[in-house]
C-alpha cells in the first residue's frame, strides 16, 4: 500500500515486495514457493497517511502476517525516513483483506 501519488512510488513498492520476500523465503519458504507458482500476485492499495499505514502494519502483524513499512532514503520529493510503502504478504486473500478490505487501488 501507498500513501504517495509521487512518480517514484514504483520502485518503494518494489522495496516491500522484496522486504516481505526477503523474510518469508526465510520463515515460511513453502508459502513463497506457492506464492511463486501462483503467479506472484502484487495488488496496490492506497493510504491516506502514515499513520494509516503504521496501523494497517500493526493489525497484519496481529494476524501473524509478514508485514514490512518501507523508510524513505528522502532523495526526491518526500522528507527522510517516511513510511510512505507497506508490503503485506504473500497470505491468503482473506487474511489480507481482513486488511486491507476497506483501501481503494492505487
Amino acid at each position: 500500500m501507498s500513501r504517495r501519488g509521487s512518480t517514484h512510488g514504483n520502485p518503494r513498492c518494489s522495496h516491500a515486495t522484496l522486504a516481505c520476500y526477503k523474510a518469508l523465503v526465510q520463515k515460511n519458504p513453502r508459502l513463497v514457493q506457492h506464492w511463486e507458482t501462483t503467479g506472484q500476485a502484487k495488488i496496490a492499495l492506497k493510504a491516506t497517511s502514515e499513520d494509516q499505514l503504521l496501523e494497517l502494519e500493526a493489525i497484519a502483524k496481529s494476524l501473524n502476517l509478514c508485514a514490512r513499512a518501507i523508510e524513505d532514503a528522502g532523495r526526491t520529493q518526500v522528507e527522510p525516513g517516511s513510511r510512505t510503502v507497506l508490503g503485506i504478504g504473500p497470505a491468503p486473500v482473506d487474511l489480507i483483506n481482513q486488511v486491507t478490505g476497506d483501501l481503494r487501488l492505487l
